[in-house]
C-alpha cells in the first residue's frame, strides 16, 4: 500500500515544550495526532561533547507533502533547540479507516 502519510519523531526538552509543539501542529492542522512519551534519556554528541538529557519524544502523524515547507517551519518556529530532531518515517501500511481520518484532519 503506497500512501502519503508519515510518522515524525521530535524530541523536546520538557513536557511543557512538547505540549506547545503538539498544540501548534494540531491547531494549524499540520498533524492529526501527536503522542507525547517520556521521559526518555537521550545521549548525543553536541559541539564535541557527549551529553545526556531527559527529553520527551513526540510521535506525530502527518502528510509527507507538507513536511519540508510547512511542518518543519512550524516546529522550528517554537522549538528551543538550535538543531531540533525532526525525523520523518514513511507509513507503509495502516488501517484504511485511520488513514482516511488522517486525511480529513490534516488540512494546512
Amino acid at each position: 500500500m503506497d500512501n502519503p502519510f508519515i510518522v515524525v519523531l521530535i524530541t523536546a526538552p520538557s513536557q511543557e515544550i512538547g505540549e506547545k509543539i503538539a498544540t501548534l501542529l494540531i491547531e494549524k492542522r499540520l498533524a492529526a495526532c501527536v503522542n507525547i512519551t517520556g521521559p526518555v534519556q537521550s545521549l548525543y554528541t553536541w559541539e564535541g561533547k557527549i551529553n545526556q538529557d531527559e527529553e520527551r519524544l513526540l510521535i506525530v502523524k502527518t502528510k509527507a507533502d507538507i513536511f519540508e515547507d510547512k511542518f518543519v517551519a512550524a516546529v522550528r518556529s517554537i522549538h528551543p533547540y538550535d538543531v531540533p530532531e525532526i525525523i520523518a518515517l514513511p507509513i507503509t501500511m495502516g488501517s484504511r479507516h485511520y488513514l482516511d481520518w488522517l486525511d480529513e484532519e490534516i488540512r494546512p
